[in-house]
Formats: C-alpha cells, sequence, structure tokens
C-alpha cells in the first residue's frame, strides 16, 4: 500500500540522510560512502540478504566507495512502508560498517 502524505512525511524525519523526490510517484534516494570498495560491496552484500527475504529489492549504483540508492515500491507507483524498512535497515547496516 503506497503511504499517504502525511505517513511519509511523519517518517521521513526518521530517515537519516534520505531524501524524498516525487518522480516515479515518489522515491527516496541516499549516497553512502564508505572506506573503500571492499566496504561498499560489504554494505551491498549484507543488504542483498535481507532484500532477497523480504522481496524488495533496492535500485543502486556502486562506484568505488560510494553507493547510491534508490528505493520505491513499483507496485504501489510510489513509496510504501517496505521502502522505510529497507532504508531504516539501510541504516543500521552502513551504521556499523563506519563505526
Amino acid at each position: 500500500m503506497k503511504l499517504t502524505p502525511e505517513q511519509l512525511a511523519a517518517q521521513l524525519p526518521t530517515l537519516d540522510g534520505w531524501a524524498h523526490g516525487a518522480e516515479r510517484g515518489g522515491v527516496l534516494t541516499r549516497e553512502f560512502q564508505f572506506k573503500d570498495f571492499v566496504q561498499a560491496f560489504g554494505f551491498m552484500a549484507q543488504v542483498a540478504l535481507h532484500a532477497e527475504r523480504m522481496n524488495h529489492h533496492p535500485e543502486w549504483f556502486n562506484v568505488y566507495h560510494r553507493v547510491n540508492v534508490t528505493l520505491t515500491t513499483h507496485d504501489v507507483d510510489g513509496i510504501s512502508a517496505k521502502d522505510i524498512e529497507m532504508a531504516t535497515l539501510m541504516n543500521r547496516i552502513a551504521a556499523a560498517f563506519t563505526a
């Protein structure tokens, strides 16, 4: 189910580093930066395992130590609770690499 504008507005402050865009019905975007390629790849590998279990896969692009992510739920043409859950999970995994 697509989040209402009110639901999304309530969730955005909890998503440190994420930006909301209106394109494609609504997207969340963020760039993660790591120490090196190995950390970036490790982050992506950990997220991939969770994404597969959730059956909710991020759109992402990796160059060396950067991972650019776009989250949206194609089935609802916008942002759903799955995107909020995935963004929160990605923040938690990234924090473990930068701690």
